[in-house]
Protein backbone atom coordinates (compact mmCIF):
# COMPACT_ATOMS: atom_id res chain seq x y z
CA UNK A 1 0.00 0.00 0.00
CA UNK A 2 1.56 3.51 -1.20
CA UNK A 3 1.88 5.81 1.79
CA UNK A 4 1.49 9.66 0.45
CA UNK A 5 4.64 11.56 1.53
CA UNK A 6 3.87 14.68 4.23
CA UNK A 7 4.35 17.84 3.19
CA UNK A 8 7.47 19.81 4.09
CA UNK A 9 6.48 23.21 6.32
CA UNK A 10 6.33 25.50 3.76
CA UNK A 11 3.78 28.07 4.18
CA UNK A 12 4.44 30.19 1.58
CA UNK A 13 3.50 26.96 -0.76
CA UNK A 14 0.57 26.32 1.22
CA UNK A 15 -0.50 29.93 0.77
CA UNK A 16 -0.09 29.50 -2.95
CA UNK A 17 -2.07 26.54 -3.13
CA UNK A 18 -5.23 28.24 -0.94
CA UNK A 19 -5.08 30.80 -3.57
CA UNK A 20 -4.61 29.00 -6.78
CA UNK A 21 -7.64 26.62 -5.12
CA UNK A 22 -9.30 29.69 -4.23
CA UNK A 23 -9.15 31.41 -7.66
CA UNK A 24 -10.48 28.15 -9.45
CA UNK A 25 -13.42 28.03 -6.80
CA UNK A 26 -14.55 31.87 -7.05
CA UNK A 27 -14.23 32.08 -10.90
CA UNK A 28 -16.55 29.07 -10.37
CA UNK A 29 -18.88 29.81 -7.90
CA UNK A 30 -18.40 33.40 -7.16
CA UNK A 31 -18.01 34.57 -3.76
CA UNK A 32 -20.93 33.31 -2.43
CA UNK A 33 -21.24 29.93 -4.10
CA UNK A 34 -17.32 29.00 -3.36
CA UNK A 35 -16.92 27.33 0.49
CA UNK A 36 -13.86 27.51 2.65
CA UNK A 37 -14.17 23.98 3.20
CA UNK A 38 -13.93 23.31 -0.59
CA UNK A 39 -10.79 25.53 -1.13
CA UNK A 40 -9.31 23.67 1.72
CA UNK A 41 -10.20 20.42 0.24
CA UNK A 42 -8.97 21.12 -3.29
CA UNK A 43 -5.44 23.07 -1.89
CA UNK A 44 -5.27 19.60 0.31
CA UNK A 45 -5.17 21.63 3.84
CA UNK A 46 -7.81 21.76 6.41
CA UNK A 47 -10.33 24.92 6.73
CA UNK A 48 -8.46 25.86 9.92
CA UNK A 49 -5.35 26.79 7.74
CA UNK A 50 -7.27 28.36 5.22
CA UNK A 51 -8.63 30.81 8.02
CA UNK A 52 -5.01 31.03 9.81
CA UNK A 53 -3.63 32.33 6.46
CA UNK A 54 -6.40 34.31 5.14
CA UNK A 55 -8.59 34.92 8.20
CA UNK A 56 -11.94 35.19 6.42
CA UNK A 57 -13.19 34.53 2.58
CA UNK A 58 -13.24 38.08 2.36
CA UNK A 59 -9.90 38.82 2.87
CA UNK A 60 -8.95 35.95 0.59
CA UNK A 61 -10.75 37.00 -2.28
CA UNK A 62 -9.66 40.06 -2.17
CA UNK A 63 -5.78 38.58 -1.67
CA UNK A 64 -7.18 36.39 -5.08
CA UNK A 65 -8.37 39.59 -6.79
CA UNK A 66 -4.86 41.49 -6.29
CA UNK A 67 -2.85 38.25 -7.68
CA UNK A 68 -4.46 37.89 -10.87
CA UNK A 69 -4.17 41.65 -11.35
CA UNK A 70 -0.38 41.64 -10.32
CA UNK A 71 0.00 38.49 -12.96
CA UNK A 72 -1.80 40.43 -16.15
CA UNK A 73 -0.13 43.59 -15.56
CA UNK A 74 3.45 41.63 -14.88
CA UNK A 75 2.86 39.76 -18.31
CA UNK A 76 2.35 43.44 -19.89
CA UNK A 77 5.56 45.04 -18.24
CA UNK A 78 7.56 41.85 -19.30
CA UNK A 79 6.93 42.00 -22.65
CA UNK A 80 9.55 45.03 -22.73
CA UNK A 81 7.10 47.17 -25.47
CA UNK A 82 9.95 50.05 -25.30
CA UNK A 83 12.01 48.52 -27.14
CA UNK A 84 9.51 48.24 -30.22
CA UNK A 85 8.65 50.73 -32.98
CA UNK A 86 5.47 52.33 -31.60
CA UNK A 87 3.10 50.55 -34.58
CA UNK A 88 4.96 47.07 -33.88
CA UNK A 89 4.73 47.71 -30.25
CA UNK A 90 1.03 48.38 -30.60
CA UNK A 91 0.40 44.96 -32.80
CA UNK A 92 2.52 43.18 -29.61
CA UNK A 93 0.58 44.96 -26.88
CA UNK A 94 -2.88 43.74 -28.14
CA UNK A 95 -1.67 40.35 -29.37
CA UNK A 96 -0.65 39.58 -26.22
CA UNK A 97 -3.66 40.75 -24.52
CA UNK A 98 -5.74 39.07 -26.84
CA UNK A 99 -3.82 35.77 -26.11
CA UNK A 100 -3.51 36.59 -22.43
CA UNK A 101 -7.42 36.67 -21.81
CA UNK A 102 -7.79 33.94 -24.01
CA UNK A 103 -5.66 31.38 -21.84
CA UNK A 104 -6.95 32.65 -18.52
CA UNK A 105 -10.68 32.13 -18.57
CA UNK A 106 -10.56 32.45 -14.43
CA UNK A 107 -9.26 35.69 -14.68
CA UNK A 108 -12.56 36.78 -16.67
CA UNK A 109 -15.05 34.85 -14.84
CA UNK A 110 -13.37 36.21 -11.68
CA UNK A 111 -13.68 39.64 -12.82
CA UNK A 112 -17.27 39.28 -14.27
CA UNK A 113 -18.34 37.93 -10.45
CA UNK A 114 -16.96 41.26 -9.12
CA UNK A 115 -18.47 43.19 -11.44
CA UNK A 116 -22.16 41.37 -10.12
CA UNK A 117 -20.94 42.72 -7.18
CA UNK A 118 -20.69 46.55 -8.17
CA UNK A 119 -17.35 46.35 -7.48
CA UNK A 120 -17.69 46.43 -3.84
CA UNK A 121 -14.08 44.25 -2.92
CA UNK A 122 -11.79 45.58 -6.19
CA UNK A 123 -12.63 49.29 -4.29
CA UNK A 124 -11.05 48.28 -0.89
CA UNK A 125 -7.68 47.31 -2.73
CA UNK A 126 -5.31 49.83 -2.95
CA UNK A 127 -2.40 47.53 -3.87
CA UNK A 128 -4.92 46.64 -7.01
CA UNK A 129 -5.31 50.68 -8.25
CA UNK A 130 -1.70 50.69 -7.79
CA UNK A 131 -0.90 47.47 -10.28
CA UNK A 132 -2.95 48.76 -12.53
CA UNK A 133 -1.44 51.68 -13.62
CA UNK A 134 0.84 49.89 -15.47
CA UNK A 135 -1.67 48.91 -17.85
CA UNK A 136 -2.08 52.43 -18.76
CA UNK A 137 1.87 53.32 -18.76
CA UNK A 138 2.78 51.13 -20.61
CA UNK A 139 0.04 51.90 -23.56
CA UNK A 140 0.91 55.19 -23.01
CA UNK A 141 4.58 54.90 -24.35
CA UNK A 142 3.61 53.43 -27.14
CA UNK A 143 1.15 56.62 -28.16
CA UNK A 144 3.49 59.03 -27.16
CA UNK A 145 6.02 57.47 -29.35
CA UNK A 146 3.94 56.99 -32.06
CA UNK A 147 2.40 60.57 -32.21
CA UNK A 148 6.03 61.73 -31.90
CA UNK A 149 7.00 60.16 -35.15
CA UNK A 150 3.82 61.28 -36.61
CA UNK A 151 1.93 57.91 -36.72
CA UNK A 152 -0.49 58.42 -34.02
CA UNK A 153 -3.57 60.95 -33.72
CA UNK A 154 -3.17 63.05 -30.49
CA UNK A 155 -6.73 63.16 -29.75
CA UNK A 156 -7.17 59.16 -28.13
CA UNK A 157 -7.14 59.15 -24.72
CA UNK A 158 -5.40 56.59 -23.46
CA UNK A 159 -7.90 54.85 -21.15
CA UNK A 160 -10.16 55.06 -24.40
CA UNK A 161 -7.48 52.99 -26.39
CA UNK A 162 -7.13 50.61 -22.84
CA UNK A 163 -10.93 49.91 -22.96
CA UNK A 164 -11.53 49.16 -26.67
CA UNK A 165 -8.51 46.44 -26.21
CA UNK A 166 -9.89 45.14 -23.28
CA UNK A 167 -13.67 45.21 -24.57
CA UNK A 168 -12.93 42.83 -27.24
CA UNK A 169 -10.40 40.22 -25.28
CA UNK A 170 -12.85 40.22 -22.11
CA UNK A 171 -16.21 40.14 -24.28
CA UNK A 172 -14.24 36.88 -26.60
CA UNK A 173 -13.72 34.74 -23.38
CA UNK A 174 -17.05 35.84 -21.54
CA UNK A 175 -19.79 35.61 -24.08
CA UNK A 176 -17.71 32.79 -26.24
CA UNK A 177 -20.69 30.18 -25.10
CA UNK A 178 -23.62 32.57 -26.11
CA UNK A 179 -22.00 34.18 -28.94
CA UNK A 180 -20.68 31.17 -30.83
CA UNK A 181 -23.82 29.90 -30.64
CA UNK A 182 -25.93 32.56 -31.63
CA UNK A 183 -23.46 33.70 -34.28
CA UNK A 184 -20.36 31.30 -34.69
CA UNK A 185 -21.61 27.39 -35.98
CA UNK A 186 -20.12 28.14 -39.65
CA UNK A 187 -16.62 28.18 -37.85
CA UNK A 188 -14.57 26.64 -35.59
CA UNK A 189 -13.15 27.81 -32.32
CA UNK A 190 -9.64 28.24 -33.64
CA UNK A 191 -10.91 30.33 -36.83
CA UNK A 192 -13.45 32.20 -34.78
CA UNK A 193 -10.75 33.24 -32.28
CA UNK A 194 -7.98 33.87 -35.08
CA UNK A 195 -10.62 36.30 -36.99
CA UNK A 196 -11.54 38.39 -33.60
CA UNK A 197 -7.58 38.18 -32.37
CA UNK A 198 -7.39 39.99 -35.65
CA UNK A 199 -10.35 42.13 -35.49
CA UNK A 200 -8.81 43.53 -31.88
CA UNK A 201 -5.84 44.24 -33.49
CA UNK A 202 -7.20 45.67 -36.69
CA UNK A 203 -9.69 48.39 -34.67
CA UNK A 204 -7.01 49.27 -32.48
CA UNK A 205 -4.86 50.43 -34.96
CA UNK A 206 -7.59 51.93 -36.99
CA UNK A 207 -8.49 53.96 -34.14
CA UNK A 208 -5.51 55.13 -33.15
CA UNK A 209 -3.97 56.14 -36.74
CA UNK A 210 -3.93 59.10 -37.92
Amino acid sequence: MAVTPKRKNDPEGLKKRISDAALKLFAEFGLQGARMEQIAELAETTKRMVVYHFTSKENLYIEVLEGVYQQIRRHETGLNLSALPPEEAMVRLVEESFDYHATHADFIRLVCSENLLRGRYISQSTQIQAVNKSALDVLDDILQRGRADGLFRTDRATLDVHRLISSVCVHHVANRYTFRTLFGRDSSDAELSARTRQLTVDATLSYVRK
